[in-house]
């Protein structure tokens, strides 16, 4: 890491409430970013990836959060000049970490009922699964509303995504304002991660969505499509739309 090491909350400047909050996390993957940081004032998604072996530092990050550890997500410089993202603590003071005791566990009981009423299917790219290749996820993320006694007994406060979608849907909603700033769930459910089916944006942008998997002897026109992409060197998503266009207008 570059020279100028950014400055972050260590144990040596932190409340002791919140080092007994840290101190309280059992969870390997959370509790080593926080042990880091601890130690270090930060951590970088580099360090979470090489260091620790997580391929995915995003859910590293948010596992803390969902401990009711609040962060901060900022930029350094690595040592070969690249800017790469980094996490600290944020405010020990913020209203919303005293709200947040941590994640419900999801119950065996709750993703059979989901399946039941949603089929085991993802949500997001409407792809049949099998139940153990899903995952449960709150239509409006945890770190806005924590567990909502109102609405943690309601199978329709969730859906399952395969973890493709859940990846995306996680950097999508950590890169939006409503989950850095404002903090406002009626904004969530009107958007794409929450209701694939019925929304107004996708993480606050005037955007449409549709994803598309092909599976089985489907592979074959998806490769067609590529293929055809190349001879005419235009991006797949910019000729299906013209594709799309040229049915519906003609």
């Amino acid at each position: 890491m570059s020279a100028g090491r950014p400055v972050g909350m260590t144990s040596t400047n932190l409340p002791p409430e919140f080092l007994a909050k840290c101190n309280a996390v059992t969870a390997k993957r959370a509790r080593t970013v926080i042990d880091h940081i601890l130690e270090h004032g930060y951590i970088t998604t580099e360090e979470i990836k090489e260091v620790y072996g997580y391929n995915h530092p995003p859910r590293a990050a948010r596992d803390v959060r969902e401990h009711g550890i609040p962060l901060e997500t900022f930029r350094v410089t690595a040592s070969d000049g690249r800017s790469i993202g980094a996490y600290r603590f944020g405010d020990p003071a913020d209203v919303r970490f005293s709200r947040r005791s941590g994640r419900t566990a999801f119950s065996k009981a709750l993703k059979s009922e989901l399946i039941e009423q949603q089929g085991s299917r993802c949500a997001i790219y409407l792809e049949e699964f099998e139940p153990q290749e899903l995952q449960i996820d709150h239509r409006i993320p945890f770190e806005i509303t924590g567990d909502d006694p109102e609405t943690v007994g309601d199978v329709q406060a969730y859906m399952l995504l395969c973890r493709s979608a859940n990846r995306a849907k996680s950097w999508s909603c950590e890169h939006c304002v409503n989950w850095r700033e404002l903090h406002n769930a009626e904004i969530c459910r009107r958007c794409y991660w929450a209701y694939p089916d019925d929304y107004d944006h996708v993480a606050m942008r005037q955007a449409r969505r549709v994803d598309i998997m092909w599976t089985g002897e489907e592979v074959s026109v998806y490769d067609s499509l590529k293929r055809r992409t190349l001879e005419l060197q235009k991006d797949l998503p910019e000729y299906i739309k013209e594709i799309i266009e040229k049915h519906i207008y003609d």
